[in-house]
């Protein structure tokens, strides 16, 4: 019994989506939030949209924080003293419409 508690404490323990950071981007200034990005490989932010529902996402340094079939895109967050702050969002490869490369984007 307790090797199973063990175990599965180590397995939570080293469970990606736990390990990962949580910030509000509204509270932030662009910069901040791009250099929590940098810093840290991947985020997650979380704010209330105009019309009160929470919104939520990764968001990533470069392709490589990307799963296999997804890569960096570029998408606009809202923070404290920008409304259109650019940020890598991962994407999959589908929604490349048949280009012959895929992105190399960097923050």
């Amino acid at each position: 019994m307790k090797k199973l508690a063990l175990a599965a404490a180590l397995f939570l323990a080293a469970s990606p989506s736990l390990a990962i950071s949580r910030y509000n981007p509204m509270s932030m200034t662009c910069q901040s939030a791009r250099a929590a990005i940098h810093n840290q490989g991947a985020v997650i932010f979380r704010w209330t949209s105009p019309r009160g529902l929470p919104i939520y996402d990764r968001y990533v340094r470069n392709s490589r924080y990307c799963d296999a079939n997804e890569y960096a895109e570029w998408k606009n967050i809202p923070t404290r003293d920008d409304r259109s702050c650019p940020v890598l969002n991962c994407q999959s490869i589908d929604n490349l419409d048949g280009m012959f490369f895929i992105p190399n984007h960097s923050l």
